[in-house]
C-alpha cells in the first residue's frame, strides 16, 4: 500500500495507486506507518498526493499516527493534500494540529 523512501534520514511514504483513505485501508495504514516509527527521533513524511478522500477511520488513522510519532520523540509531516480533502481538515481544525507542508521537498527543508 505504501512505497518508502529515504532522504538524509527522513522516511518518505507516499501511497501505491490508492485514492481513499478510508475504514478499508485505515488499520493497515496505521500498522505499516508503525513500522518507521520504532526507533526515536524518527522523522517521517506521509505524502498524500493521489488521495481524494479520506473518511473518520482515515482522519484517526492520520492522528494515531501523529500519536505514536510523539510518544517516540519522532517528527511527522503530512504533505501534498488535495484540495478536496484540505477542506475538511480545515473543517475539522486539523490544520492545528497536524504539520502540513505544500509538498515532499518543503516537508524535508522544514526538519531542523
Amino acid at each position: 500500500m505504501l512505497i518508502h523512501e529515504s532522504n538524509n534520514g527522513i522516511e518518505i511514504l507516499k501511497f501505491d495507486n490508492v485514492s481513499k483513505l478510508n475504514i478499508l485501508i485505515a488499520q493497515s495504514l496505521k500498522e505499516e506507518v508503525a513500522q518507521y516509527l520504532t526507533k526515536a527521533n524518527t522523522k517521517l513524511v506521509l505524502d498524500l498526493a493521489g488521495i481524494e478522500y479520506v473518511d473518520s477511520s482515515g482522519f484517526g488513522a492520520l492522528l494515531s499516527i501523529l500519536r505514536n510519532a510523539k510518544n517516540n520523540d519522532s517528527q511527522f509531516k503530512i504533505c501534498n493534500i488535495s484540495p478536496d480533502v484540505m477542506e475538511l481538515v480545515k473543517l475539522l481544525q486539523l490544520h492545528n494540529v497536524f504539520d502540513i507542508c505544500d509538498n515532499v521537498v518543503k516537508c524535508v527543508e522544514s526538519f531542523e
